[in-house]
């Protein structure tokens, strides 16, 4: 298999697993294409990595990107993944890891298992963004897996954020930002601000506010063919808007338009695992002890 390698952090804990990954993909003969900056971050450190290759950018040749960090990473990994239809899977060393569902104990364990085909894949959803004026940091990564959301930037004041479903008002939310989240962000961003756990299957977004001062604001499930509009004003000149962990600065004059992306990204599961076991060992779901 030709397997690429992503990490953008280099802690302890992270060394040790990505050392632990390697040896696990030499063992099985994988052909292994790490990271440009990431391969010249750890070159000197470790010395086994003579026999292994750089990517800078994917194509469709790739069989698999793992991840080494946290759910973050595994965000990041994306925009090289693009539309190329190649299986991600993370190796979780951050905290929670929704996303990077391998824990560092099971690595050897469950990579032998992807590389011997015993997976099964998850499509997720991913939201596209339109600005106009077009804004020339979104050309080429232009997608969120999570979340779109807009924020204030410069002032602890409220903005309203005019919103438009299929053309048609919704309200203004009168909030510190609001957040348009897909499935699989919906135990993000979205979740700590009170939105709605859906399930990857489901065919909805999210919009949730932050922080809203509508009393009567609250978290909307939308259809995913869903055209959302966007218009932010405030008190500043310019507001946030964040694709993920990737943010720019808009003018408040911008309009923003968010929709469904036309391609879907291959989340690796490995046989015994599902949304919901996932669920409930991460997130503690409906924790009791009375079960």
């Amino acid at each position: 298999m030709k397997v690429a390698v992503y990490s953008q952090y280099y802690s302890g804990k992270s060394f040790k697993s990505f050392e632990d990954l390697i040896s696990v993909l030499r063992k099985n003969d994988a052909e292994i294409y790490i990271e440009a900056s990431f391969y010249e971050h750890i070159n000197s450190e470790i010395k086994a990595l003579d026999s292994t290759h750089t990517f800078s950018e994917l194509n469709d040749s790739y069989d698999l990107l793992i991840s080494v960090g946290g759910d973050g990473t595994i965000l990041r990994a994306v925009t090289y993944v693009r539309d190329f239809s190649i299986p991600i899977v993370g190796i979780n060393t951050g905290r929670l890891g929704f996303l990077a569902t391998i824990q560092t104990d099971d690595i050897e364990v469950a990579i032998e298992h992807i590389l011997n085909g015993n997976y099964k894949t998850s499509e997720r959803t991913l939201l596209s963004v339109e600005t106009h004026p077009k804004n020339n940091d979104l050309q080429e990564t232009n997608f969120a897996l999570n979340e779109i959301a807009v924020s204030r930037k410069n002032t602890t004041s409220m903005i309203r954020v005019e919103t438009h479903l299929n053309d048609e008002y919704l309200t203004s939310y009168w909030a510190d930002g609001l957040i348009v989240a897909t499935p699989t962000g919906s135990t993000g961003y979205s979740l700590s601000c009170g939105g709605p756990v859906i399930t990857p299957q489901a065919n909805s977004f999210v919009l949730t506010p932050i922080a809203p001062h509508n009393l009567n604001a609250r978290p909307l499930v939308i259809p995913d063919d869903t055209i959302v509009q966007l218009k932010v004003d405030g008190r500043e000149d310019q507001h946030l808007m964040s694709l993920d962990s990737r943010i720019v600065t808009l003018s408040n004059a911008t309009l923003i338009t968010i929709k469904k992306a036309n391609f879907k990204i291959k989340m690796v599961e490995l046989l015994n695992e599902s949304f919901l076991d996932t669920l409930r060992k991460k997130m503690l779901w409906g924790e009791d002890k009375r079960n």
